[in-house]
């Protein structure tokens, strides 16, 4: 194996022998190996459109495959199968669907050479390990097509999760699956460089419209979120802990936990649904239990109830866990045996009668802690606030902004943001969206003037919202630039949606973003240089050095 694409990929260079994250080999040559599937699916799917037939039905596919080989999201060997096999005849029925009107348009046979990815055949999932060995990151011999090739790759990994989450709620766009086919089928061409950048900015744009897309879908179905204040103790009744990103997994869960004597718990990226609107009429959601991801290994077990885990953010179980049997699994998510909750029927709803009955079992969950946190500073509530805000950056109240959206992980140099909001003077605000925000979002770090110096817009696909409050600020202030604004970025990201989130902000034109606690290990030399030299990509530094620096505009 080799995989690169999380930031706690091993000595910053590549996991060659298991994943860091716990992903053993054979996992992640099948997942390189849905990829390719995928690649070769776009092949047809491009040339489809290159004669300008609309060919839809593999557009879920397509972006739920890329989905489920995101970090920590699906870790079972035989769902990867099923997607591969499954991905194969959707190949052959593209092909032969282009084929079909490549000879009506043209008057002939096609007859041009196709990449591996559009005519590797295999019968039998057993050649599927082997093939798998052929066609992962290393393929790509030259170093800097490689990193422009996977920096793509990735970013749509974290497209792909956005654009998921918002066709569950029936939104979709057919420019944001058309870029996806046309991206994975770009990596089968030898580009030129212009040519394989103009693709990663490419990706920022779909990645700004994909974002846009989902906040819509959210907003429509649930309302704006607005100021809130979320619970962090417990109540008395068993209980089901809701972790991932889907609202939609969210609203059905509480649907039908209701009335049963079972409570609700967010946990992770799942805390911003305490701010939706809709879901507060639902008196057994009890609040948020627990921090950041990669502590669930300890708080699933103090929980005691089952665990809902709607996306990604799953760590492998430890040997002694007591909670493999309190495990379901839904959407893209797989672990081996884990219970799996089906898919929901055209028109219905999923069945979460299982995971009920199994928390009716359970004992209530451990509290391991109390207070409250607040939450809910998407746009449209900041936008409320807007006056209120500017007058302070007028009046000198609060002299800079700072975001901190993105990601948290397990290294210790993470320390690093929580440090920054301590430290950060008090006329400062920092902007959050992500699970970032669990290093400092429980620090009492005041307000000014009764703004927050924590404003938490929500997931990490919320990061949009800070791009909005920019762009917005950037108006009322008259400026022409955006890095006018005396806003800094110090962006923590740990997996591809943050990636796709980079480069948004990149195609937004923000430039001089701090990026830890390190930079990717799938940036070249050269391919780092460009970014470093086009958009002022920075390394984080010492907390001292860069709160300083950050405060001068630097």
């Amino acid at each position: 194996m080799f995989c690169f694409q999380c930031q706690e990929t091993a000595k910053n260079t590549g996991c060659t022998i298991k994943g860091v994250c716990g992903k053993p080999e054979e996992t992640a040559n099948l997942q390189d190996l849905l990829i390719f599937v995928l690649r070769g699916i776009s092949v047809y799917g491009e040339k489809l459109k290159e004669l300008g037939v609309s060919d839809r039905v593999n557009d879920d596919f397509v972006a739920q495959g890329l989905f489920a080989t995101i970090t920590n999201a699906n870790w079972d060997d035989a769902r990867f199968t099923a997607m591969i096999t499954d991905g194969l005849k959707r190949r052959d029925l593209a092909r032969d669907r282009f084929l079909a009107a490549y000879k009506e348009k043209k008057g002939k046979d096609f007859d041009e050479a196709l990449p591996d990815a559009a005519t590797w055949a295999a019968t039998d999932p057993s050649a599927y390990a082997e093939k798998a060995k052929e066609v992962g990151v290393l393929s790509t011999e030259n170093e800097d097509a490689r990193s422009l090739r996977e920096l793509l790759i990735i970013g749509l990994k974290g497209v792909a999760a956005y654009a998921d989450h918002a066709a569950i709620l029936g939104f979709h766009k057919d420019d944001i699956n058309d870029f996806f086919m046309e991206a994975l089928a770009s990596t089968t061409k030898d580009l030129s460089v212009d040519e394989m950048v103009a693709l990663v900015m490419k990706a920022g744009e779909t990645a700004v419209n994909t974002m846009a897309l989902l906040d819509e879908a959210n907003t429509t179905a649930y309302g704006n979120p607005e100021i809130t204040e979320v619970n962090l103790g417990v109540g008395t009744k068993p209980g089901i802990l809701i972790t991932g990103h889907d609202m939609k997994d969210m609203e059905e869960l509480l649907k039908q936990t209701e009335g049963t004597g079972v409570d609700v718990y967010t946990h992770g990226e799942m805390l911003p649904a305490n701010s939706y609107p809709a879901f507060k009429k639902y008196k057994h959601l009890v609040g948020n239990y627990g921090g950041s991801w990669w502590h669930q290994n300890t708080e699933f077990e103090t929980f005691n109830g089952p665990i809902l885990f709607t996306t990604n953010c799953l760590v492998p179980l430890r040997k002694n866990n007591t909670y493999l049997d309190r495990m379901f699994t839904t959407g893209v998510v797989g672990y081996e045996n884990a219970v799996h909750i089906a898919d929901r029927p055209e028109g219905g709803a999923k069945d979460f009668s299982a995971i009920i009955e199994k928390a009716k079992t359970c004992a209530p969950p451990i509290e391991i802690e109390t207070g409250t946190l607040v939450g809910g500073f998407a746009h449209h509530q900041v936008l409320a606030l807007a006056d209120k805000i500017v007058d302070a950056v007028k009046s000198g109240a609060i002299k800079r902004f700072v975001v901190m959206g993105g990601c948290d992980g397990r290294q210790k140099d993470r320390n690093y943001y929580t440090e920054i909001a301590k430290n950060l003077p008090e006329d400062t605000v920092i902007l959050t969206a992500g699970c970032a925000k669990f290093r400092y979002n429980k620090l009492n770090l005041g307000d000014i003037g009764g703004i927050p110096r924590v404003l938490d817009a929500g997931q990490c696909n919320d990061s949009y919202s800070l791009a909005v409050i920019a762009l917005k600020l950037k108006e009322v202030f008259g400026l022409d630039d955006i890095n006018e604004l005396p806003i800094s970025y110090d962006i923590a990201w740990y997996e591809q949606k943050a990636v796709a989130v980079l480069l948004a902000l990149l195609f937004l034109g923000v430039k001089g973003i701090r990026l830890g606690p390190t930079l990717p290990a799938f940036l070249s030399p050269n391919v780092a240089k460009v970014l470093v030299e086009k958009f002022n990509i920075k390394a984080i530094g010492t907390v001292e050095e860069d709160i300083a620096a950050m405060m001068t505009g630097k």
